[in-house]
């Protein structure tokens, strides 16, 4: 006997894991866990609001976990550290500091969870007594890793099918389910210029994105820290495409060369 989740972030690939399990073309999990930040786009949880009671319809239990109490203050630990890899300058030149949101916003308290479950259970941290699916798509292969405990093993279920991202998408179509917007952090830096400018056109994550890139600025001293790579505040950033630029600048040549960040 195994404990068998998923790990639902509520975007496009762990939600195809869990809908497939739900409709049979995968095996039955005993839970899809969501380990909430409480900074995913505001369409991530209202996607998620409408999908959950049909996967708990479809004997999928999902459930919602968070990082403990002492550590609300996730942007400012108050050491001089932030988890979040933010941009910075120094005198040594551009640089980021190391990520550390997603082990202690995400896998931290899945682990916590589901250690309290197998002991719940009455089941002993066993080599490979947890299986783990992930929803890491063929085209992003390069990111699967291994499990760095022994009692969870890791398994890829969409790379077994060798379905990408875009087959992801088509199946939730062709079964005539919601494709769910990309889950991540308003805030966060790994933010492609197209995903800051979706984040932008939905006010309430925009205002979060802003808020957290300023309060980040100081946490550092003598270093400002960003969360645009423009190290710039995001406020500031031109987040125009190369080909709205190269418009607009027909019709104002002074503006050449300069705004393109």
């Amino acid at each position: 006997m195994k404990l068998r989740i998923i790990s639902l972030g509520w975007g496009v690939q762990s939600f195809t894991l869990a809908a497939m399990s739900a409709l049979g073309e995968l095996e039955p999990v005993d839970y899809a866990i969501h380990a909430d930040t409480t900074h995913e786009s505001i369409l991530t949880y209202d996607f998620a609001k409408r999908w959950t009671f049909w996967l708990m319809d479809r004997d999928v239990k999902v459930k919602t976990v968070k990082i403990n109490h002492e550590r609300l203050n996730l942007i400012d630990n108050g050491l001089g550290w932030t988890d979040i890899p933010a941009y910075t300058i120094t005198e040594k030149g551009n640089g980021q500091i190391n990520r550390q949101c997603t082990n202690a916003w995400k896998i931290v308290p899945m682990r916590r969870w589901t250690s309290e479950k197998l002991l719940q259970w009455g089941m002993t941290k066993s080599p490979g007594i947890v299986e783990q699916w992930l929803g890491i798509s063929w085209d992003e292969s390069q990111r699967m890793k291994e499990s760095d405990v022994k009692y969870i093993t890791h398994r890829w279920p969409l790379i077994e099918k060798r379905m990408t991202r875009k087959d992801c998408e088509k199946w939730l179509k062709k079964k005539g389910l919601e494709i769910p917007p990309r889950s991540a952090c308003t805030f966060c830096p790994y933010h492609s210029t197209a995903e800051w400018r979706r984040i932008k056109d939905t006010p309430a994550d925009w205002q979060e994105a802003v808020e957290v890139d300023r309060a980040i600025r100081k946490v550092r001293p003598p270093y400002d820290l960003f969360v645009h790579p423009a190290r710039i505040p995001l406020e500031d950033v031109d987040l125009r495409t190369e080909t709205e630029k190269g418009q607009l600048s027909l019709w104002d040549d002074e503006c050449a060369g300069v705004c393109g960040v």
